[in-house]
């Protein structure tokens, strides 16, 4: 399967941090998968003007159809302002309505504080739900107070990460599975 890890900001470090764990968990336990950490820090996306994701070039053309060829995605994002950032929005809008149809699709936020911890639930899970991804329900919510030099320093918070991808990889082995048995079931 084609993991795609996707850091949702252009800035901060806490996020790229929490997944660069996810990843390493990724590469210990399922080394036989494509893994690819995409950081929109460091590529630039154009806005979302409504053209066909295939139509976009450069940083932009290459981040989507990295996003639709992927069978997993898993989405870290900061919380700013009670919300998820615009760069992450933008990018959901480059994706045409359906853009995680048959995708497995998990996330971690990192905040400040604990104050926002319901914003993946309430701010992302929709749109995800909408674009037709097949959605892990847990999700990872990381607090500044867990990182130290730009290291996760929760044991809890670390075993969390790990069990976010196995549940994921799990979950997107299942899905698999059940969408082979009922193509099988039409039998022509």
């Amino acid at each position: 399967m084609n993991i795609v890890l996707l850091a949702g900001s252009i800035v901060g470090s806490k996020t790229r941090t929490a997944l660069e764990y996810a990843e390493r968990s990724a590469i210990n336990n399922y080394s036989d998968h494509q893994i690819q950490l995409i950081d929109l820090a460091e590529h630039d996306l154009q806005f979302s003007d409504g053209r066909n994701y295939l139509d976009y070039e450069g940083d932009t053309g290459y981040v989507t159809k990295a996003v639709m060829d992927a069978d997993i995605v898993i989405i870290g994002t900061p919380i700013f302002q009670a919300s998820i950032p615009g760069t992450l929005k933008n990018l959901l809008d480059l994706l045409p309505q359906d853009g995680f149809r048959d995708k497995t699709v998990s996330m971690l936020a990192t905040a400040g504080s604990s104050k926002h911890f319901m914003i993946p639930e309430q701010h992302l899970k929709p749109i995800l739900g909408y674009m037709k991804a097949q959605i892990v329900q847990t999700y990872v919510y990381i607090e500044e107070r867990n990182f130290a030099n730009k290291e996760i320093i929760d044991d809890d918070v670390r075993f969390r990460i790990n069990r976010l991808v196995e549940d994921t990889v799990t979950h997107a082995k299942a899905y698999k599975q059940f969408q082979k048995e009922k193509e099988a079931s039409y039998g022509f």
